[in-house]
């Protein structure tokens, strides 16, 4: 990394052929993002969706959960996710809540570090100085 002369910016350096400059070192942004990406990679398992707690009715007409106030049944775990525009849910066990509720946070954390690579990666397209074309001047008129 090194400080351009004329114009007091930080150069990067070079990705993917692409002179990359900018105020922050963006190179520096990207290690941190990857670190944490490793951290994901040690516990192991991503899982989309989310994990609730429901409290629920039965079927049986004199059961408490009927009677006003209602005494509901559980709390019981309910996974849910998105499955082409279908809705899928699984009840949990307590221990399988414990566990997959880690993979969820998983997911979550991996979808922020995407989010915030993508940021960077248009950053640097926009601070790309082939964007800035210079304007050519308007050709001489040459009739008699």
């Amino acid at each position: 990394m090194r400080r351009c002369r004329r114009r007091g910016r930080v150069h990067l350096g070079t990705a993917a052929g692409v002179d990359v400059r900018g105020q922050v070192p963006a190179n520096a942004h990207v290690a941190v993002l990857v670190g944490s990406y490793g951290s994901l990679a040690d516990t192991g398992m991503v899982l989309p969706g989310s994990i609730t707690q429901r409290a629920t009715r039965c079927g049986h007409r004199n059961c408490a959960c009927h009677a006003d106030p209602p005494r509901l049944h559980g709390p019981y775990w309910q996974w849910t996710r998105k499955i082409a525009a279908k809705t899928i849910c699984r009840w949990l066990s307590p221990g399988q809540q414990h566990d997959y509720q880690a993979w969820i946070d998983n997911d979550r954390r991996l979808r922020e570090l995407l989010a915030r690579l993508e940021a960077l990666g248009a950053n640097a397209l926009d601070a790309d100085p082939r964007w800035q074309r210079k304007t050519r001047p308007a050709p001489a008129d040459t009739s008699p």
